[in-house]
């Protein structure tokens, strides 16, 4: 033994180790323990008891504190979710079958299985919108409602036959051209400039979509 140490022993595990007879001198003065680590130090001062899984698959044994515990205890939030969806199913059906092409999959609110679908649904839509319309009928039908706004019509006022037109002629500005009116586009032909126009009160806009909200 060193001279000015003294032989102590650890009080969780009883080890015996080497202590400087001042802290020794300091410890028993404060009324404090010995411990050969922080790991027993730390094992020492646990109040709380290591429990079992309630998950029966699980059955992992971990270290809760005695005001944690509780009537049902996980050893994680995944184990609790397993368990409780199986003694509390959903009223509603995790699986659907998507309306596009009918493969399973599970979503509460969706109606396709994914983003492709739901465009080639909405594309098909559309397709089957257009078939509906002749060129000859889109043209009277844009006609008919330029002349009772008096002026030519967006491609929100049309509603869906719009993409009538669009996949008849190739473009909506092409559509108007081919009825025999001008596109609602300023001179330099930049988009997000466009032509003034008057709403139905006289008041003067600076867009078509503007003397639409004006109307």
């Amino acid at each position: 033994m060193l001279p000015g140490t003294v032989r102590v022993g650890c009080k969780f595990c009883d080890k015996l180790f080497l202590r400087d007879t001042r802290h020794h001198n300091e410890t028993l003065k404060l009324g404090h323990n010995w411990y050969c680590s922080r790991l027993c130090s730390y094992e020492y001062r646990k109040t709380g008891r290591e429990i079992v899984c309630e998950n029966g698959i699980c059955k992992k044994r971990f270290y809760r504190a005695l005001n944690d515990i509780l009537n049902h205890n996980y050893c994680s939030t995944s184990c609790a979710a397993t368990v409780n969806n199986q003694k509390y199913p959903k009223r509603f059906p995790l699986k659907r079958s998507c309306k596009e092409c009918g493969r399973e999959f599970r979503s509460r609110k969706s109606k396709y299985c994914s983003n492709k679908c739901g465009w080639s649904a909405l594309h098909n839509n559309r397709g089957h919108i257009a078939a509906k319309y002749t060129s000859e009928e889109i043209q009277e039908t844009i006609k008919k409602l330029a002349e009772k706004l008096g002026r030519s019509p967006s491609r929100r006022e049309l509603g869906n036959i719009s993409y009538a037109a669009i996949r008849s002629f190739g473009s909506w500005n092409k559509a108007i051209e081919i009825a025999g009116l001008t596109p609602n586009r300023s001179h330099d032909h930049r988009m997000y400039k466009r032509t003034k126009t008057k709403a139905t009160d006289g008041h003067l806009c600076d867009s078509v979509s503007e003397a639409i909200i004006d109307n």
